[in-house]
């Protein structure tokens, strides 16, 4: 019955007349009974029934199919996960540590910089021997959306010793010398371990758009010493380098930033600014020398 309808312990006459009245409140329908609003909504030319949600069921494999789009991209253009699959990066990596890679700085012109800490393709003869393991279909979906590191790829991880234009070399019992000045590499080289003794090498003179990399486990890496043989004397183009790892992300337990150690900051190992004191001592010289030579030509014309 609708709210404000009267019994029907009243007239019939009087019935309609009160309904119709605002006191008398909703009026029911001839041949209706009642019923509340709600009942009506549902009925033809009662305004349409409401919109039926869709069921969660029906939304997951959209879901899906945006979440797996966007972990895509983030792989392809933003940040990659990668495993540690040897001990060349004690104690900065450990075998099994997954770090973060970013991938985005290189799309906008930035190059590898003394330092960093890289990972590259392998540029060609640097893993041959070494037996990559098949993935089954889980791996390899997991690899392709970027949640799992490539088991496919052969991939190398190494510190970045030069770049471009760089002259690098070591002795036997010294250090590793750039552009002619020594690094201290005690922050980050395995302990107990020598800059080169394994295998002295140089001078090297670093090709442009190329970087000479090193691990920070010397006796336990093949790195850019052990490949001179091949073309660019060991060193790796740019364009083999997928990114600088920038975080131990995994296990939560080693999670740590890879900062650039100190000792590349050292004012005069850029080898531009090495020349550039030389460069400005000839430019300043110039104009004097220029200058005795007008007055000594003026004073044999006049004598």
């Amino acid at each position: 019955m609708a709210v404000g309808a009267r019994s029907g312990h009243d007239e019939p006459e009087d019935r309609s007349e009160r309904d119709e009245s605002p006191e008398g409140g909703a009026g029911i329908p001839p041949g209706g009974d009642g019923g509340t609003p709600d009942d009506d909504a549902g009925a033809p030319g009662g305004g349409g029934a409401p919109k039926r949600q869709r069921s969660f069921w029906m939304e997951l494999p959209l879901l899906i199919g945006i979440a797996l789009i966007l972990a895509l991209l983030i792989k392809t253009f933003l940040i990659q996960a990668f495993s540690i699959p040897s001990d060349s990066m004690q104690n900065t990596l450990q075998r099994g540590d997954r770090v973060l890679v970013d991938k985005l700085t290189p799309w906008f012109g930035s190059e590898p910089e003394r330092g960093e800490v890289v990972v590259f393709h392998d540029p060609g003869g640097w893993l041959e021997d070494t037996a990559t393991p098949e993935p089954n279909v889980a791996q390899k979906f997991l690899s392709f959306i970027g949640l799992m590191p490539s088991s496919e790829e052969k991939d190398l991880i190494k510190r970045v010793i030069a770049v471009g234009g760089d002259t690098v070399e070591c002795k036997e019992n010294g250090p590793v010398t750039v552009n002619g000045k020594a690094l201290d590499e005690k922050s980050f080289i395995f302990p107990g371990n020598t800059p080169c003794n394994d295998k002295p090498f140089g001078p090297i003179k670093v090709g442009e758009g190329r970087i000479f990399v090193m691990g920070d486990h010397r006796q336990n890496s093949l790195d850019s010493r052990y490949h001179q043989e091949l073309p660019g004397q060991g060193t790796v183009s740019n364009d083999e380098v997928v990114g600088r790892a920038i975080v131990v992300a995994w296990p939560v337990g080693r999670w740590a930033t890879l900062p650039i150690p100190s000792t590349f900051d050292q004012p005069g190992l850029n080898a531009a600014a090495a020349m550039a004191p030389a460069a400005l001592g000839v430019a300043g010289a110039l104009p004097l020398v220029l200058w005795r030579r007008r007055r000594l030509t003026a004073g044999r014309t006049a004598g």
